[in-house]
């Protein structure tokens, strides 16, 4: 059997219908499949590869660790250089209150775990998040997640988790003194880019300080200068209890963290001891590819990445698109429906454009290049794009 066969006879499968494009290779902000077919990746593997494939420090960087040592004892026991200067390189990027990171693998991980530091620090167990969210797929994160289709299939999940509305200054009222948390995208991915007002932001950050609820921002999709800024709280002059990261976090490999006070954090080390854990958080290999990461798009990457969003708002305003809703280079371009989208989406793979739908936005796809893209590459990935516009266009005209 070919790969193509073995993909379908051995692996599990995530939908009935996978897109199965096999990859052989990947470099910036290119896929090549095994016929030697080059893709634009305007997705980054869902937000992942922000400094684009195979960046060469950060291949550099996983090398050089390679030839130390891989895993050597579950997290939080030994000192790990990479971890450690990881650890110090992110609290020099952020607010005076987020000092201590905990590193898992993933987004979810990271959600598991701030969700379960939350109750624990003040002692309450009532959750608050927002419909449309999307935090991950284990039962704790799909707990607060907002999307009932992906939920209800797998009750009874966790007690206590009530859902607002996103960006609904009304619904703040909500949030009472026996909330623990509020677990909210910075910026919803899922829902189709949805971007909240300043105002609103600060008032939930107000209303979490009058009742003592913790604030969690999730920065999964939103962080390491998606939308322009290293983290798009940044733009909303507010900061969080208990920050979320992961996907761009190790510039192609797994990587997730969530960070809070030395206070907050400390209170995973006793009653019970190992209140959390973790066998390969903070993997060496893994946290030496996110230092390099971090460097690369400190070194005048975020420049320019409000301007490639804006002149791709702008290549890809066309009759078929009802609205395109952007910050930085993440991307929504809501099209009549879901199924021209679909069409949309197929035809731009067909013709060498990887873009993506979102599951609680159908009538919509998502574009989330690498940072590293050039403005002549967008310009030449946007008029392929328009390409299939036209082509759907006159389809339905």
């Amino acid at each position: 059997m070919d790969n193509h066969d073995l993909f379908f006879e051995y692996q599990a499968q995530t939908t009935q219908h996978p897109i199965a494009l096999e990859i052989a290779s990947a470099e910036g902000v290119y896929l090549y499949d095994a016929n030697g077919k080059s893709y634009f990746d305007l997705v980054s593997g869902l937000a992942v590869t922000n400094v684009g494939h195979r960046h060469p420090s950060v291949i550099e960087a996983i090398h050089q660790q390679l030839n130390k040592y891989l895993h050597v004892m579950p997290y939080g026991e030994f000192i790990q250089e990479p971890q450690t200067i990881l650890a110090e390189k992110l609290c020099r990027l952020l607010p005076s209150n987020l000092t201590c990171s905990y590193f898992v693998n993933s987004g979810a991980e990271a959600v598991e775990g701030a969700l379960k530091l939350a109750k624990r620090y003040t002692g309450r167990k009532e959750i608050i998040s927002f419909h449309k969210s999307y935090h991950g797929s284990t039962h704790g994160a799909l707990s607060v997640t907002g999307n009932e289709t992906k939920r209800s299939a797998f009750y009874p999940l966790l007690d206590e988790v009530n859902f607002i509305t996103y960006n609904d200054p009304n619904d703040l009222d909500n949030i009472s003194n026996n909330t623990a948390a509020v677990i909210v995208e910075t910026i919803q991915g899922d829902a189709g880019v949805r971007i909240p007002a300043k105002d609103y932001m600060i008032a939930l950050r107000e209303k979490c300080n009058e009742t003592g609820a913790l604030l969690i921002l999730d920065e999964i999709q939103a962080g390491f200068g998606r939308t322009g800024t290293f983290f798009a709280f940044e733009q909303f002059d507010i900061t969080p209890d208990i920050l979320c990261i992961a996907k761009a976090m190790g510039g192609g490999m797994p990587m997730g963290g969530f960070i809070s006070s030395k206070e907050i954090m400390h209170t995973l080390t006793h009653n019970p001891m190992l209140g959390h854990i973790t066998t390969f958080g903070g993997h060496p290999v893994s946290c030496a590819a996110a230092i390099a990461n971090i460097d690369v798009i400190n070194n005048g990457l975020l420049d320019d990445v409000e301007a490639k969003g804006q002149l791709v708002k702008e290549l890809l305003t066309h009759p078929l698109v009802n609205e395109i809703r952007q910050i930085g280079l993440m991307l929504a371009i809501d099209l009549p429906s879901q199924e021209i989208t679909q069409q949309v989406v197929s035809k731009c793979l067909e013709k060498g454009v990887i873009t993506f739908w979102f599951l609680s936005c159908p009538a919509s796809f998502r574009l989330a290049p690498p940072l590293t893209i050039t403005f002549d590459e967008i310009k030449e990935a946007c008029e392929t794009i328009r390409g299939v516009f036209d082509e759907v266009y006159k389809q339905i005209d």
